[in-house]
């Protein structure tokens, strides 16, 4: 049986694939960087210290989080992935958008025409539901159906 949730439309669109989910902040210039500086064709998660993505690939994937943490330049990191065509398809917070995740994404879609679609406000609910691998529909509205 599905479950839907409805959250803040960020960069909307529509898209239906897998989820990758983290509970802790996503630390984007440790997770990212080591793929981008190699320009490599997938994004495998780098960081360490995120056991639930470490190793993990997030190319094209939904990363599902409560919020972005680490370096400023996280948003710079976000669009060199963009476009190096390896970003994710989505992301969605179950709190809201912080900063350096938002720079990154208008940067993407303003400077590389990369949409990495952007929902926030889905709720701890939403986090607590998801599952790493589950397909997710999302829609243009921030309407999110876990299938």
């Amino acid at each position: 049986m599905s479950k839907i949730f409805k959250g803040r439309v960020v960069l909307g669109g529509n898209f239906k694939g897998e989820a990758v989910v983290t509970h802790k902040g996503l630390n984007i210039l440790a997770s990212f960087q080591k793929s981008a500086l190699k320009k490599s064709k997938r994004v495998i998660c780098a960081d360490q210290n995120n056991e639930e993505l470490y190793g993990r690939d997030l190319t094209d994937k939904i990363i599902c989080l409560p919020t972005t943490i680490g370096s400023t330049t996280g948003g710079m990191v976000l669009e060199a992935v963009a476009r190096l065509g390896i970003a994710p398809a989505a992301m969605l917070f179950s709190g809201h958008i912080d900063s350096l995740a938002a720079a990154g994404v208008i940067l993407s879609d303003v400077w590389v025409n990369k949409r990495i679609i952007t929902i926030d406000q889905l709720g701890d609910e939403f986090l607590n539901t998801v599952k790493t691998g589950d397909v997710i529909e999302i829609k243009e509205d921030g309407t999110i159906i876990i299938e």
